[in-house]
């Protein structure tokens, strides 16, 4: 799907205020408000909106401990593959997982209350025979910058 200027001014309002009504919308795109919700829902059918969402602050809520785990698997196979990524789905903790290229295979965002219960949630994971060959685990001390909004215009190609 191609999008123009007024689709990515509605992208913006919404990455920055997902509960915008639609009147507020439609003035931020330069749209009537008919037009401007018919463009949102054809941006939502396409899958470029996949959702809204709220952004909490946790150590507001509970204490919380974020932790970067490096993975590599001992075999490559595609089996191995979808079988820990399988996984790693089904486990709420883990809130983000990337596959990665260079020495290791996945990183992994995990949050859990303290150490201690991360370190049980790895167990877990071994005990389970992923096949994971070694991990190395990293926790954050300082959140210097961790941004959900996506740098629409940095991203899309400039147009001469």
């Amino acid at each position: 799907m191609k999008l123009d200027a007024i689709d990515l001014r509605i992208l913006e309002a919404i990455q920055k205020d997902g509960r915008i009504t639609k009147l507020a919308l439609a003035e931020k795109a330069g749209l009537s408000p008919t037009p401007c919700w018919l463009r949102l829902r054809k941006l939502e059918k396409a899958g470029i909106v996949t959702g809204y969402h709220a952004r909490l602050a946790m150590r507001r809520v509970t204490p919380v401990t974020s932790v970067l785990t490096e993975i590599t698997l001992g075999n490559h196979r595609q089996t191995d593959f979808e079988r820990f990524e399988r996984v790693v789905a089904s486990v709420p903790e883990i809130v983000a997982c990337w596959s990665v290229g260079g020495g290791v295979d996945y990183i992994l965002k995990i949050m859990t209350p303290d150490v201690d219960a991360y370190q049980r949630l790895i167990d877990g994971l071994l005990d389970r025979e992923l096949g994971i060959d070694r991990y190395f685990t990293y926790i954050v001390t300082k959140t210097v910058k961790e941004e959900t909004l996506l740098p629409l215009t940095s991203l899309l190609p400039q147009t001469p």
